[in-house]
């Protein structure tokens, strides 16, 4: 059986890894966002989550799954050519080799962290908006994409907080920067929430689709059932 997906699929498959890839350089720059401090990754990260939705909501949680996988090959693979890079040493007249292993490179526990609530996170989101839309028989996109970041983005807040930050930090602190980034990325997803319809409608449209996953398995790891 020949598989073949659309241009369309194919362009938001590449458009969330860009947005992984660039959420996290972004996040070794710390910005405020009135009075609480955020990696400057919460400007674009929030965006895979809204790509994942339309993925799910569209083409299905069977193509979400491979997305998903995708995006974390791509990030294993930043996170080595960004090593190798650091340690291939510089040309004598290149003054800022450590400015680039500042942005570029990570400890092993921030990597981990980071993949491993990347993983969580988005399978989450791609469960609780398939299935959610299954049990309301396809109505209520709003609702279903809310619940589904909302879900989501805590479940990747804490994981990575947690593994990252653990020991370094206050309880109460982890837990404050914990609920701060969850609310900051659902908010996000609100705002733009008019936009993420419109493109919805529009994709469905053009692919003529509209994935209803009422006997798919949510196992991750079937990577080869798409």
């Amino acid at each position: 059986m020949k598989r073949t997906v659309s241009v369309l699929f194919m362009f938001a498959g590449i458009l969330f890894a860009i947005c992984l890839l660039m959420a996290n350089i972004l996040a070794t720059k710390i910005i405020l966002i009135g009075p609480w401090a955020a990696p400057a990754g919460v400007l674009i990260f929030p965006i895979a989550y809204i790509i994942n939705d339309v993925i799910v909501e569209v083409w299905g949680y069977k193509k979400a799954r491979l997305i998903i996988w995708s995006g974390f090959a791509v990030n294993i693979l930043a996170v080595l050519f960004f090593s190798l890079a650091i340690l291939v040493p510089a040309a004598p007249f290149w003054k800022n080799q450590e400015a680039f292993s500042t942005i570029l490179g990570s400890t092993p526990r921030i990597i981990l962290a980071s993949l491993m609530a990347y993983l969580i996170g988005s399978f989450l989101n791609a469960f609780v908006m398939s299935r959610v839309k299954v049990l309301m028989k396809g109505r209520d996109f709003s609702v279903r994409a809310i619940l589904s970041t909302l879900v989501g983005e805590t479940a990747d807040s804490m994981i990575f907080i947690s593994i990252a930050f653990a020991g370094l930090l206050p309880v109460n602190i982890l837990m404050g920067m914990v609920l701060t980034q969850a609310c900051i990325k659902t908010v996000y997803e609100i705002l733009v929430l008019p936009f993420t319809i419109i493109v919805v409608n529009w994709v469905k449209k053009v692919e003529g689709i509209d994935s209803f996953d009422e006997s798919v398995s949510y196992n991750p790891f079937l990577i080869k059932q798409i």
